[in-house]
């Protein structure tokens, strides 16, 4: 067993001052048991608890360390951007810069606006929906989180699942009314909210592929399903790609299956690890915003200059290395083969969903699909299994509602660790 008692330690500490004892719910080791571990310091594949633990890491701070972390470049472009102040609230080149980067990358998007996180980018690309249809109701899918807007903490997935709250306290009964929710991967179910809400739905959100319930795979022809039932219906298709944005491809998810949204969020790696978020699509769309039009939405930081520094400098090398793809996608892959192989041999066929560097083991037999599926997991059996590996040195998502993110630091003797590892702790659980 590691020694863990420094964070022990500051865990009991931090309950005194912080709700909880950490800023956000998963970190919290609810779903697993145990404490939260502190950490201290990471670099490359790596992060350093403060009982000087080390652990490989496969959260990368949920999705945007796809470069691991301490990338020298990165580092580099946010000190060079220090030297000119912290902020400004004020424009800067650089916004035009990433602006304009993004746009180039990710064909859907014709004008983006820059914010501080993915809730907030979710939260205004509803709104904007909202005003350019001058319709009320929107469409999520069960499981799918979208950040902790009360419009979206109805059948929420990721921590308000872990939590048992996929219903938060707070959710006024009337914006409950006008959040319509239905499971993922069933189209039918889609084409009938459609049909019994006519000329109601403003918007449909979704992740296009989830990551909040674990990660789940749309069935083949779902998105473009979708795209069809909202331009028979007039709906905004809003593609949530905080997670997947820049991470599956260059254009994320979208690039992948080949489905346009009109709106699309992002977050996460379009930061290079700081704070960050943003929506865009279509010009006629994005004009509707303040104080080109008249949905108002505003942010002191927005566009902050340390933040667009770190993600033009990542949006940059990711537009430049293809490979960057090619070892990510290659290292999911080989992890989801190396560990059905040893479940196989443990007489287990534990389903994996895999899909380039996002990657989900469910202690589930059968198919996981939808939220349902992700229920239907073993999640003591995951509880466990957290803790061992965390004990053999690697650093799972706390939580079986959470995919596995890979970054290009995981070097060969790094992922067979982790099946090795695999192995051992499966065994115990098993034995």
């Amino acid at each position: 067993m590691l020694d863990k008692s420094r964070s022990k330690e500051l865990f009991k500490k931090a309950q005194n001052f912080i709700p909880g004892g950490v800023n956000s719910p998963v970190r919290a080791f609810k779903a697993v048991g145990g404490d939260p571990i502190f950490i201290k310091s990471a670099k490359g594949a790596y992060m350093y608890d403060e009982d000087d633990n080390r652990y490989i890491d496969l959260i990368n701070s949920w999705g945007p360390m796809i470069l691991g972390h301490g990338n020298g470049a990165i580092e580099a472009a946010v000190a060079d951007a220090l030297k000119s102040s912290l902020s400004f609230g004020a424009p800067t080149s650089k916004e035009i810069e990433i602006a304009e980067l993004i746009t180039h990358m990710v064909p859907s998007i014709e004008k983006v606006r820059m914010v501080n996180s993915g809730t907030e980018a979710t939260m205004s690309a509803i709104r904007l929906a909202r005003g350019f249809t001058g319709r009320d109701k929107i469409l999520k899918f069960e499981g799918c989180y979208h950040g902790h807007g009360d419009s979206f903490l109805i059948a929420a997935g990721s921590g308000a699942a872990t939590m048992g709250t996929p219903n938060s306290p707070g959710v006024t009964k009337g914006t409950a009314k006008d959040t319509l929710t239905a499971p993922f991967n069933d189209l039918d179910a889609v084409k009938k909210i459609a049909e019994q809400n006519k000329g109601q739905i403003a918007a449909l959100i979704v992740e296009p592929v989830a990551g909040n319930m674990g990660c789940v795979i749309p069935k083949e022809g779902y998105l473009q399903g979708l795209r069809e039932v909202c331009d028979k219906e007039g709906i905004v298709l809003i593609f949530d790609e905080v997670m997947t944005g820049f991470r599956l491809s260059k254009a994320g998810a979208q690039g992948i299956f080949g489905v346009k949204p009109d709106i699309t969020t992002l977050g996460k790696i379009i930061g290079g690890g700081m704070p960050v978020g943003a929506y865009g699509g279509k010009k006629e769309i994005m004009d509707f915003v303040s104080p080109q039009g008249p949905v108002y939405q505003a942010g002191t930081l927005s566009g902050n200059p340390i933040a667009m520094s770190a993600g033009l400098m990542m949006l940059h090398y990711l537009n430049d290395h293809d490979e960057v793809y090619e070892q990510i996608g290659a290292s999911g892959q080989y992890l989801a083969k190396e560990i059905a192989k040893v479940n196989t041999a443990l007489g287990k066929n534990y389903t994996i969903n895999q899909l380039g560097s996002m990657i989900s083991l469910f202690f589930n037999e059968e198919a996981v699909e939808n939220f349902d599926g992700t229920k239907a997991c073993d999640t003591e059996m995951f509880g466990k299994y957290f803790q061992g590996m965390l004990n053999e040195g690697v650093y799972l998502p706390p939580a079986q509602y959470e995919s596995w993110f890979l970054s290009t630091s995981l070097s060969a003797e790094d992922l067979d660790h982790i099946v090795k590892s695999h192995e051992k702790v499966l065994k115990n659980l098993l034995a």
